[in-house]
């Protein structure tokens, strides 16, 4: 996808085209990471690993490759899973894809489609643990940070109604809005 001399550069972010194979830093550029990561996570096995290729001659990424890595860093960005949880969820994707291909065969008879999709629940459950999980970490900040937002507007308003002489503050009758004796 090259950009010509008179052709104004876009601020949207290039997306390869489909027969098109980009060099490790072009992928890296496209998807807003570094080289030493995409190499990271081919080694983990978040993407898969390049062939074996003669020396001097660079590993290239397919359009599949490089959204692959768009969803890998789409998931762990959305999620803030560490790269274990990342691979745990892109695996179970993985499995419900081949389940998927499967199931849109004609000839898979009834008794194999139901086992088919049995699996497929196995890996949707794992997949809603893990977000699951993350939802009620994230739950539990924020009611951490509510609570401390709380206290500190409480000692903001002690502060104030020491400053204006009004300390303690007077207690109201509940919902009444008169104080209290």
């Amino acid at each position: 996808m090259a950009q010509t001399a008179d052709s104004a550069p876009s601020s949207a972010p290039m997306r390869p085209e489909r027969g098109e194979s980009l060099r490790i830093g072009d992928v890296a550029r496209l998807v807003g990471t570094t080289p030493r990561t995409i190499r990271y996570y081919e080694e983990i096995g978040l993407l898969a690993e390049s062939l074996p290729r003669p020396s001097g001659q660079h590993r290239v990424y397919t359009h599949a490759e490089v959204e692959r890595l768009r969803e890998v860093m789409r998931l762990k960005n959305l999620l803030g899973v560490s790269l274990e949880e990342l691979k745990t969820l892109l695996t179970a994707e993985e499995a419900r894809a081949e389940v998927r291909a499967q199931l849109q065969r004609e000839d898979v008879d009834p008794v194999r489609r139901r086992e088919l999709l049995g699996e497929a629940l196995g890996h949707l459950d794992r997949q809603l643990a893990l977000v699951r999980h993350r939802n009620e970490e994230l739950a539990r900040l924020e009611g951490e940070l509510s609570d401390t937002r709380k206290r500190v507007r409480r000692k903001i308003r002690e502060l104030d109604a020491r400053a204006a002489g009004a300390f303690p503050p007077p207690t109201t009758l509940q919902g009444s809005g008169q104080p209290q004796p």
